[in-house]
């Protein structure tokens, strides 16, 4: 299920910047990987926002009490595509030959290996960039909301 909320948008009254709540969402049936010959089926949410235009949220689903979220660059995941890239908590690397992409995360209390289906994974991306595309990040932020937020705690929408 793909979720995409942009709003009709000619790029020049408002500087080629689309609205604040324009996204694009997407449940992926992705693997955690418990072993070299276990894995577990299970729901990640993928979200992007045109306010965040560096960020990528991703809820992880088991089942089971709950929901694990992350937030990473989304720059790693389109790198991660191609080779293996990232440090510390957030690994991402291609298995070419599975048409798989790995997501290494290592909170401080643990680790998780999810394999995501390389094609899917490949087509949220390409609809993000469709509505940020790469290396015009800058000129989706919000400054004076960022600002906002950082000097009073108001909410990334005001």
């Amino acid at each position: 299920m793909t979720a995409i909320s942009e709003e009709p948008h000619d790029g020049a009254a408002d500087g080629g910047r689309r609205p604040q709540g324009a996204g694009v969402e997407d449940r992926l049936g992705v693997f955690l990987r418990l072993s070299s010959e276990l894995s577990v089926p299970i729901t990640a949410r993928f979200a992007y926002r045109s306010n965040d235009p560096y960020a990528v949220h991703v809820v992880f689903d088991m089942g089971l009490g709950e929901p694990v979220s992350w937030v990473f660059a989304r720059e790693l995941l389109t790198a991660g595509m191609d080779g293996p890239v990232g440090e510390g908590d957030v690994l991402v690397w291609p298995v070419h030959e599975r048409a798989v992409c790995c997501l290494s995360l290592a909170p401080r209390d643990g680790h998780a290996l999810v394999e995501m289906p390389a094609g899917a994974l490949a087509g949220w991306l390409k609809r993000t960039r469709r509505l940020v595309p790469i290396g015009s990040e800058e000129n989706f932020l919000d400054v004076e909301a960022l600002s906002q937020h950082l000097l009073y705690g108001t909410g990334p929408d005001g």
